[in-house]
């Protein structure tokens, strides 16, 4: 059983690391129900507290991926009509059966909310731009958190391992 949990909670760290870079996945949640997993392996205790914080950390870093996008744009001089547009094109992206949705979708909601705004097509695609640096951004900031909890469920699974498989032992 615990072998069974341990597996499935490396499988979960590692579609959250894909998850990071491959918008179709939450990656920082995944990680985090891979933590979960880990916790309910019966010789792997592992404190409420510590799973606690990651899942604080892990709904902030969730949160701060969808807004990030739309600062971008803001930060390169895009209106409150870039930022809506960067966050509606987000979620049209999200659910858009197109290849890289959430890739385009931020870029071109920003784009077209600017145009809408009276912007011109320069500072349009300048805000845009800052919508696509800003998802960018955002992607690394949730690859360091998962990878940072692939550490963690590696760190757990070393700490026990004499518990997990007896007569394991490395010296």
């Amino acid at each position: 059983m615990d072998l069974l949990l341990i597996l499935i909670a490396a499988l979960l760290m590692l579609v959250g690391i894909f998850g990071s870079f491959l918008p179709v996945l939450p990656g920082v949640p995944v990680s985090w129900l891979g933590l979960l997993v880990l916790h309910l392996a019966p010789s792997i205790p592992m404190n409420y507290w510590l799973l606690g914080i990651t899942l604080v950390i892990a709904i902030f870093i969730y949160v701060l991926n969808l807004i990030i996008p739309a600062m971008g744009t803001k930060r390169f001089g895009g209106s409150k009509a870039g930022m809506i547009g960067a966050t509606i094109g987000l979620v049209v992206g999200l659910i858009a059966p197109i290849p890289f949705g959430v890739l385009i979708g931020p870029f071109v909601g920003a784009f077209i909310g600017e145009i809408v705004n009276k912007s011109n097509s320069r500072s349009a695609l300048k805000a845009a731009f800052g919508s696509f640096i800003g998802f960018l951004a955002s992607s690394f900031m949730e690859f360091l958190i998962a990878f940072g909890f692939l550490i963690l469920y590696i760190y757990k699974v070393w700490e026990f391992r004499e518990l997990i498989l007896p007569g394991s032992s490395i010296n």
